[in-house]
């Protein structure tokens, strides 16, 4: 919380009025007067009642500048935003020889957007529409002649909204620097959401994240939005506004901002414009919880990281003893066989040597990060071996796998990794496939060819992937509902296609769709 600003600019062309609205809002300038008034009140009645009644606790102690016309006005809110000491609120007369109120509006404006401005006058030949479209929605209006109280109360609720404003401005500020966890970082923006929702009027908001294939992903929300409106049929109003990065508009009764991929939106109760003022928080809130988001999720991988590296190179050690007795396995059972011993548990103890090395040198590969050599290599031939090493597979013999690629799509690339990437996906999907009974199950591979690009699909009609682990589904040690694995596969097919110079995104369409694109 920083100190309340209770700064208080009154320009006005006549001194009475700008003296007036003075005493109003410092009634200890009157203390000695009111005393001695108060005493001769004593002597003439019985028990008088005080001419100015005490001030109340909930009353902000208002501090006071003066100007005479438009343009010494402007000096002021210029050299107070200079000197970091900008008014709160601003009392300002309509009809003033020299710049009129709505002028001298519009140029505080070019210094202040953030600042109250209420007109106080008798007569106005613009209109409230008018005034609104040149000043801005910031702004409010009251008739003379007015009550003390009147004045009082305009005041003290304009420095209220001000400053909670200021202060929620300054907490999204806060929150692109400072080191959150996910949890922690999705609890905190959505009360800030919360607020800011609440201070444009509304119940319900959402913020998401727009991906490149135009899928929308929820990232926090507030509010009853399933109850009340399609969530859908919004979204797909979002994606349909031209909306630049940086910018806030509304449009009927939604208002936006994007900021990279991340949008945030709020459907007002009514009709209604917002003011300049908060479609400045709106868009505040989404760049700084866009850099927040993006900070926690580097925080988080850098975390990983270095558990990573300190486990590694104490496991690595290890495996990189125990790796070749596992290999030895299998030379000794292909002893066994050449001995005459052909049974089903020599079969299974080769299942279990594969599976052990498997995951030993998945886990060598991932942490090492070896480089790639890239040469020309035939795209189809690589998809075919990956699916050739799966033979020997539980669930292979049930499942039927589709290679639509041709035969002379050449890339660059280096041919293990990229045959290690397509087995940990194709071994994945029979394993599914496999564990959850799926009745004809299959697997389909496919290639689109574009101008700089080639896409690669590797589809399974199984269960999809849960969507409790779908958003960290590449992070290493994600596993869910798998009799086999680490959960390193995926995060090594990642590594290896970023390390192509690719991307791998998954979705759920009738079963698990990982999409690859290679540069061509």
């Amino acid at each position: 919380m920083n100190k309340v600003n209770t700064a208080v600019l009154i320009i006005d062309d006549e001194e009475m009025v700008r003296d007036n609205i003075a005493d109003i809002l410092l009634p200890h300038s009157l203390s000695e007067k009111q005393e001695d008034i108060d005493n001769a009140l004593n002597i003439l009645f019985d028990s008088p009642k005080p001419l100015l009644a005490a001030r109340t606790p909930n009353i902000p102690v208002f501090t006071v500048d003066k100007a005479s016309n438009g343009m010494d006005g402007v000096k002021l809110v210029k050299k107070a935003v200079e000197e970091g000491r900008p008014y709160a609120v601003i009392f300002l007369d309509m009809r003033m020889p020299g710049w009129n109120g709505l002028e001298t509006a519009i140029e505080i404006r070019k210094y202040d957007i953030k600042v109250e401005i209420i007109f106080i006058t008798a007569y106005s030949d613009r209109s409230i529409d008018e005034i609104v479209e040149q000043a801005g929605q910031n702004v409010g209006y009251h008739c003379k002649p007015y009550a003390p109280e009147e004045i009082v109360q305009l005041a003290t609720k304009a420095v209220t909204d001000y400053n909670k404003l200021r202060n929620l401005e300054n907490l999204m500020e806060s929150i692109s620097s400072i080191g959150l966890s996910k949890h922690q970082l999705d609890s905190l923006l959505k009360n800030i959401l919360d607020q800011l929702a609440n201070s444009v009027d509304t119940d319900m908001a959402l913020m998401g994240k727009l991906h490149n294939d135009l899928s929308y992903e929820q990232i926090l929300a507030i509010g009853t939005l399933d109850g009340r409106i399609d969530i859908n049929e919004l979204i797909a109003r979002v994606k349909g506004i031209d909306l630049a990065k940086d910018e806030v508009v509304q449009v009927d009764e939604l208002f936006l901002a994007r900021m990279d991929n991340y949008t945030v939106f709020a459907v007002l109760k009514k009709q209604q414009k917002l003011k300049t003022e908060k479609m400045y928080l709106l868009k505040l809130f989404v760049q700084n919880a866009a850099q927040a988001i993006r900070n926690a999720e580097l925080n988080e991988k850098l975390l990983q990281r270095e558990k990573l590296s300190a486990v590694g190179q104490v496991i690595g050690m290890v495996m990189h003893d125990l790796r070749p007795p596992i290999k030895n396995i299998k030379v000794i059972t292909g002893m066994m066989r050449e001995e005459g011993d052909e049974n089903d548990l020599i079969d299974l103890i080769d299942q279990s040597a594969d599976q052990a090395s498997e995951i030993f040198d998945d886990f060598l590969d991932f942490i090492k990060n070896t480089p790639i050599k890239k040469i020309p290599v035939f795209l189809h031939k690589i998809v075919k071996d990956a699916v050739g090493l799966a033979d020997t597979r539980a669930g292979m013999a049930t499942t039927k796998i589709t290679i639509a690629i041709p035969e002379n799509v050449v890339i660059n690339g280096d041919e293990s990794k990229l045959r290690r990437a397509f087995s940990n996906l194709i071994n994945n999907a029979i394993d599914a496939l496999h564990d959850h009974q799926i009745k004809d199950a299959a697997i389909n591979i496919s290639v689109d060819i574009k101008d700089t690009e080639i896409i690669i699909r590797v589809q399974d009609n199984g269960p999809g992937i849960p969507t409790e682990i779908i958003k960290t589904l590449f992070e290493p040690f994600v596993t869910k509902q798998k009799n086999t694995g680490t959960g390193l596969g995926l995060a090594i097919v990642k590594q290896y296609i970023n390390s192509h110079g690719g991307d791998i995104s998954v979705e759920n369409k009738n079963g698990a769709l990982f999409i690859i694109s290679l540069p061509v």
